[in-house]
């Protein structure tokens, strides 16, 4: 998977239709998680496609919502994203405003993660710390069931994700967590300077 833009080229796109400190953070997160993914699942040569995928999935959502993955490819043009980029950004939203399903395993893996990096931001908010790095499976876990807790955050997305991949909830729960812990700290210190 070649990557023909740059992380620089992808953040000033990123900052020119998201402005929402929120959505910014949300894209640094999952970046930051399809980067682990990358070397965690042995494609550590496409690390900067991934990461970049990553950075760049909802990159029409804050301006778009109701056309979100249908504006991305006319706002990803303007960096001359690849095809191969677009169909991986636009198949994150497979079933619920797209018929682009996801392919490859960096695609499989950007479906499933994404919703569920949503579910742990949100229970890490809710723990003294603030922070996901203290936390443990159980814990996330038991958010998970809990319908109530980030109600927004589709337990069906996360488990047809976990499927698609062909893991179990446990392991995509275990593994996301994971990558959401390995760049908390980079991804707080970046929102800090934008």
């Amino acid at each position: 998977m070649n990557t023909v833009i740059t992380r620089e080229q992808a953040l000033e796109l990123l900052k020119k239709y998201n402005k929402e400190p929120f959505h910014l953070q949300h894209a640094l997160t999952v970046e930051g998680c399809m980067r682990w993914y990358a070397n965690e699942l042995g494609f550590g040569e496409d690390v900067g496609f991934w990461s970049l995928c990553g950075l760049l999935h909802d990159i029409d959502f804050e301006g778009w919502p109701e056309q979100h993955c249908q504006k991305a490819p006319e706002l990803l043009a303007e960096i001359n994203c690849s095809a191969e980029m677009v169909h991986a950004i636009c198949s994150h939203g497979w079933g619920l405003c797209c018929d682009i399903a996801p392919e490859h395993t960096m695609e499989k893996v950007l479906f499933a993660a994404d919703e569920l990096t949503g579910l742990i931001g949100a229970a890490a908010r809710m723990r003294p710390s603030g922070s996901c790095t203290d936390m443990e499976l159980s814990s996330l876990k038991k958010k998970f069931k809990d319908k109530r807790f980030a109600a927004g955050c589709s337990r069906e997305v996360i488990s047809k994700g976990a499927e698609i991949l062909g893991w179990t909830l446990e392991e995509l729960l275990d593994r996301t967590l994971r990558a959401m812990q390995s760049c908390e700290a980079a991804v707080a210190a970046e929102c800090a300077a934008l």
